[in-house]
């Protein structure tokens, strides 16, 4: 199963602190706005995105269909696919996309230990 590629989506209190403190860490701003309380952070092949005040707990998140560089693959499992997979497999999810669809959709599951997993494709 490829998921595609991999961040941390880190609920932050202040997104100009944590822009300041991973810039120290050596990241730099890749995609995002400061004025839609987003950005994605990335250094080297880690992307780590900040969002203030958009969800109440981390999310490690997978996007079929990209490399860590937001550059579209010729080949991925569609996010539809993924989901059909770990349905037969009995994982329950937290939330589902259209299976009939085509092209961007997402759902979410919940590890054993509570950690919530975004499954977000959006070619």
């Amino acid at each position: 199963m490829k998921l595609g590629a991999f961040s941390i989506s880190l609920a932050v209190k202040d997104l100009a602190v944590s822009k300041a403190f991973y810039e120290n860490l050596g990241f730099s701003v890749f995609a995002g706005e400061m004025e839609r309380n987003y950005l994605i952070m990335k250094n080297g092949n880690a992307l780590v995105g900040l969002f203030q005040g958009m969800f109440e707990q981390n999310i490690l998140t997978f996007n079929p269909g990209w490399d860590e560089n937001a550059n579209a693959l010729d080949s991925f499992d569609d996010v539809r696919d993924i989901q059909k997979s770990l349905k037969e497999k009995k994982v329950a999810l937290a939330s589902e996309t259209d299976e009939t669809g085509s092209g961007p959709g997402s759902f979410a599951l919940t590890d054993p230990d509570g950690n919530t997993i975004l499954i977000d494709q959006h070619v």
